[in-house]
């Protein structure tokens, strides 16, 4: 064989390899199913840390909508749809929540459910804005987060006005709570919530004897109750999470204290009443909507997640669980998952929900969200009653 025809020889045999290569290359890549579609579903919460339970809670909710839909077989655009989690360990921490934020852009989400908290979730709402990523919030309750006026964020539950309303009126009327202290933990939450209880409070009649500061990582509060006990509170409202909520209704206790103590949302979960013991009993905390054994499947939902994940619900899950479904809607609505054709829709959407007939106003807010209240007794979270509540 001459030099010139070995080259040519070698040539093709080259360009046939790199072939098959690109060939078995383009094989792997291939979506799973003929004209599957996968569409990544971003959710972030904390996983970590004091909350990880009800951050987990949230991830099981998500994580159940999520199945359920693959398992009907949703059809967008024409094609079967394959939905993908993408979860994420924001910790509760707002910088952590912005990288996190920017790792679910930067995987090309196609919309988001999160953050948990408002603290985080108001500056991870920034970056999915500005990349024009759909966003709804299953429990972030502070004002702040949709009244930035971004297109892109929505939440499924009441916000803090709503909330604080009702509880600080239920505290100086039903309760005759004349003095009332006030803590709160400094985050977007927490300070947010209280801030609505104590003008609330007020407008009904209440004086708030002392305003006092902890944080979200607090488990000693003997100097801010000692100096409450002074003023001969009536009634104690904490604006916070469980993980401070049941460490600080124990030692009120253990001061000797009998007062009322109130939190909102924050605190309405097994998990405070399970650390708290005995002192619970008595405790006053909100949660927007209906109580969940009062709309139409939440026994079925409650049975379900609880088969499944062994467990009973924490706090929010319901409520990822519905963001999910309002958010598939608007893709169903649009016939696109692409978040510049479904976001148009997202904000007409009237969607039949678990925790309520889910419709949002014009900054993303859930229209007519109820508020419930319950109390601790005989160790178990029982309905006071349900107020508010407009069906779309």
């Amino acid at each position: 064989m001459h030099f010139n025809q070995f080259l040519r020889f070698f040539f093709v045999f080259l360009i046939v390899a790199l072939s098959a290569c690109g060939k078995s290359e383009t094989q792997v890549a291939k979506p799973q199913g003929a004209g599957e579609v996968v569409v990544k579903i971003g959710a972030s919460a904390p996983l970590t840390g004091p909350q990880a339970h009800i951050g987990k809670d949230n991830e099981n909710g998500t994580r159940m909508a999520i199945e359920d839909a693959n398992a009907k077989g949703v059809i967008i655009g024409g094609k079967k749809v394959r939905f993908e989690l993408l979860s994420e360990d924001d910790q509760t921490d707002p910088k952590t929540a912005t990288i996190v934020a920017q790792k679910l852009v930067d995987a090309k989400v196609n919309g988001v459910i999160g953050h948990l908290n408002s603290g985080t979730t108001i500056p991870a709402s920034r970056i999915y804005s500005e990349n024009s990523i759909p966003q709804i919030s299953p429990s972030a309750t502070a004002v702040a987060y949709t009244a930035q006026g971004f297109k892109t964020a929505f939440r499924v539950m009441a916000n803090d006005a709503q909330q604080g309303k009702v509880l600080g009126e239920f505290a100086a009327k039903n309760l005759n709570a004349k003095k009332i202290a006030v803590i709160d933990d400094r985050t977007a939450y927490g300070q947010g919530i209280a801030d609505e209880f104590v003008k609330s409070a007020e407008a009904s009649g209440a004086q708030i004897v002392s305003r006092q500061y902890t944080t979200d990582k607090a488990i000693d509060f003997a100097a801010v109750l000692t100096s409450i006990k002074g003023k001969q509170a009536d009634l104690i409202f904490f604006g916070g999470m469980d993980p401070q909520g049941a460490p600080m209704v124990k030692q009120l206790r253990a001061l000797g204290m009998k007062v009322h103590f109130m939190m909102g949302d924050g605190g309405y979960t097994p998990k405070l009443i399970a650390n708290a013991g005995a002192a619970a009993e008595g405790a006053y905390a909100s949660l927007p909507g209906v109580p969940l054994d009062k709309m139409p499947s939440g026994r079925d939902f409650a049975t379900r997640y609880e088969t499944q994940f062994k467990q009973p619900i924490q706090l929010y899950a319901p409520y990822c669980y519905d963001a999910v479904n309002v958010m598939i809607a608007a893709m169903q609505k649009a016939d696109s998952a692409e978040p510049a054709k479904y976001l148009p829709e997202l904000g007409k959407v009237i969607h039949e929900g678990v925790t309520a007939k889910i419709a949002f106003d014009e900054k993303g807010d859930l229209k007519g969200g109820a508020i419930t209240l319950y109390q601790v007794r005989e160790g178990k979270w029982q309905v006071i009653e349900t107020m508010g509540g407009v069906a779309p």
